[in-house]
C-alpha cells in the first residue's frame, strides 16, 4: 500500500484539472493537506471576482486528497460551501483540510480557504471510504 503523505501527490500527478488550475500542494500527512492556487483572469466572474467555482474546486481537490491518506480509495457523497469574502485575480488561496472525524466507511472533512490569515470560504464534505488500497 502506498504511504499516506505520498497519495496526494500521486493523485495530483493524475488529475489533470486541479493541474489545469494551478493547483499545488504545499504540505500532507495523514488526515491533513494543504493545497494552493493563485487566482488568474481566466477564473473570474462577470463582475469581476473569482467564481464559486474555483474555491469549490480548491477546496474540493484538498478535501479528496486529505480524505485518501489513510490508503484506501474514498470519494466523495456530500459537500457543501459558505462563501465568505470575494476573491480577486492575484489572491493566493490556501486550503488547509482537515480529517474530523473518519470511521471504517465513513469520513467527514472540514476544509478552510485562507487568502493570507484572512478566511474567504469553509467547506465541508463526508466521504465514503472503499476497500480498496492505493499502490
Amino acid at each position: 500500500m502506498l504511504a499516506g503523505d505520498k497519495i496526494p501527490h500521486k493523485m495530483l500527478s493524475l488529475d489533470a484539472f486541479s493541474k489545469s488550475l494551478g493547483m499545488e500542494i504545499l504540505a500532507c500527512e495523514v488526515g491533513k493537506c494543504k493545497v494552493a492556487l493563485t487566482v488568474r483572469k481566466d477564473m473570474l466572474n462577470s463582475m469581476n471576482y473569482a467564481h464559486g467555482g474555483i474555491t469549490y474546486a480548491l477546496a474540493d481537490t484538498a478535501f479528496g486528497f486529505t480524505a485518501n491518506t489513510h490508503g484506501k480509495y474514498a470519494v466523495s457523497i456530500e459537500t457543501s460551501i459558505n462563501h465568505i469574502e470575494a476573491i480577486n485575480e492575484g489572491d493566493y488561496l490556501i486550503a488547509e483540510s482537515v480529517i474530523e472525524k473518519v470511521n471504517t466507511k465513513i469520513g467527514f472533512n472540514i476544509v478552510e480557504i485562507k487568502r493570507g490569515e484572512e478566511l474567504v470560504a469553509l467547506f465541508k464534505g463526508v466521504v465514503y471510504r472503499t476497500s480498496k488500497d492505493w499502490k
